[in-house]
């Protein structure tokens, strides 16, 4: 019996159904039911897992390395001083190298054609750690945690705030548009989602019934909200953007009266990680000599609430990269799923 996702790659969220996604989030539940209770399960024995960073992670790399461990497989990592894409040995060179050697490839880097290459190349299965577009073992670990905050993910609404245009943003509007959950995105007109991402998204919102809002009414677009998500103001490698940055997104900070114009007194509040709440990073000293500014996406107060999950959302990376690791490689039993 061949398990539904052997030998798939997870490339971007947009090549899975609402049905596959919520198996994967599903699957991460059981996976963190699992690890909570000491059972054992370590459907990935003997499996050689190679981990390529072109780009820095605490979470993605922790994840995947605990991950892989737990599953009873061997992780390498590769780190960007240790692959060349392009510089010494073309992109399809070495991935043909590596999937003869590895059962697997993590990538966390700059380009989503990399990344596509690399499992165009390789033969075995490839995971998207990170790219310029996407973030979709992020979202897995953002609507797990919603699922457990709030019982259910279909119908509920959630506002991003600031940077409308990264990978975070077009990765929580396309999969919330794909879940069937209501996405608003608040941002200024500047930083929206480019038209190709908006058309892919109400392509799936079509389909889902999800309604999408891209604003730059604050008042508007967080009124009634479930779920309030920020991200940093600038994005790995955008650091000298900050002045204006800081200029155009103050308004959009997640604080405590941002959270009262929800009018919800359930709303929770999500946050990928790292985050500018406070002075303790080298970062925020900086910017705070610089532009005289103690917090920047989400205050410390808000950091600190009971209704911020941002902690839960980080471990949840762990067991939803366990679960797309073992669908995709543990011959596991996964009905097929229309």
């Amino acid at each position: 019996m061949h398990s539904h996702f052997q030998g798939k790659s997870f490339l971007k969220e947009i090549d899975f159904t609402k049905k596959e996604l919520e198996t994967f989030i599903d699957l991460a539940a059981h996976f963190k039911y699992l690890k909570q209770n000491n059972i054992p399960h370590k459907y990935l024995e003997g499996k050689n897992i190679a981990l390529l960073f072109e780009k820095t992670s605490t979470r993605t790399r922790s994840s995947f390395t605990v991950a892989a461990n737990d599953l009873g497989a061997h992780p390498e990592f590769l780190g960007k001083n240790d692959i060349q894409f392009g510089k010494k040995e073309s992109l399809e060179d070495t991935a043909k190298v590596f999937g003869s050697m590895y059962d697997a490839i993590e990538y966390r880097g700059f380009s989503q054609a990399t990344v596509e290459g690399l499992a165009t190349y390789s033969g075995v299965p490839v995971w998207n750690g990170l790219t310029d577009d996407w973030h979709p073992t992020q979202m897995l670990a953002d609507f797990l945690t919603i699922k457990e905050q709030l019982g259910h993910i279909a119908g509920i609404t959630l506002a991003y705030m600031g940077d409308g245009r990264n990978n975070v943003a077009n990765s929580l509007l396309v999969t919330g548009a794909i879940l069937g959950v209501n996405v608003h995105i608040v941002s200024p007109k500047s930083l929206q989602p480019s038209e190709e991402i908006l058309n892919i998204a109400n392509q799936k919102a079509a389909e889902s019934g999800a309604k999408l809002l891209v604003t730059d009414d604050i008042d508007g677009g967080v009124n009634d909200v479930d779920v309030l998500y920020t991200d940093v103001w600038a994005s790995m490698g955008e650091e000298d953007t900050f002045e204006e940055r800081i200029k155009l997104l103050s308004p959009y900070q997640i604080n405590a009266t941002l959270v009262e114009k929800t009018n919800n007194e359930q709303v929770i509040v999500l946050h990928d990680l790292p985050a500018f709440h406070d002075l303790n990073t080298k970062m925020a000293q900086d910017i705070y000599d610089k532009f005289g500014i103690k917090e920047m996406e989400i205050t410390d107060e808000v950091f600190h609430a009971s209704y911020a999950h941002q902690f839960e959302q980080a471990e949840n990376r762990l067991h939803t990269i366990k679960a797309v690791m073992a669908a995709t490689l543990g011959n596991m039993f996964i009905p097929e799923l229309n």
